[in-house]
């Protein structure tokens, strides 16, 4: 399954190398939507940890990612389980740009501007 979050960047950290066949990078998005503010961490793995490359703290991103969970026994057998937000796609968003305020904005057209094929 597929999810998406729309926030502002709050961290981004470096790659690090967990081993030698596994590097992440992960980043905080802060999500302002609702009353309660929610800082949200997510991880790139592998080639993917370039993809913030380019982004800065601050500007207002979507995320695409997805939810892994893992089970681990610690070496003294006892259980545990872990969640990740996989990020897979990040994509900036104009914050200049909005839709249109209401129906008067959506007739300004003529039907000379319209050069749609269908």
């Amino acid at each position: 399954m597929e999810y998406k979050l729309t926030g502002q960047i709050k961290i981004i950290k470096e790659t690090q190398q967990v081993s030698e066949k596994f590097q992440k990078r992960e980043f905080v998005i802060s999500d302002n939507s609702s009353m309660y503010p929610q800082d949200v961490l997510f991880q790139l793995a592998q080639d993917a940890c370039n993809k913030l490359d380019g982004f800065k703290e601050g500007e207002t991103i979507e995320v695409s990612f997805n939810l892994r969970g893992r089970e681990w026994t610690s070496p003294q057998g006892e259980i545990k389980y872990f969640n990740t937000l996989d990020a897979w796609r990040i994509e900036k968003i104009n914050e200049g740009q909005s839709a249109p305020s209401g129906p008067e904005d959506l007739n300004t057209k003529t039907a000379d501007d319209d050069d749609l094929p269908f």
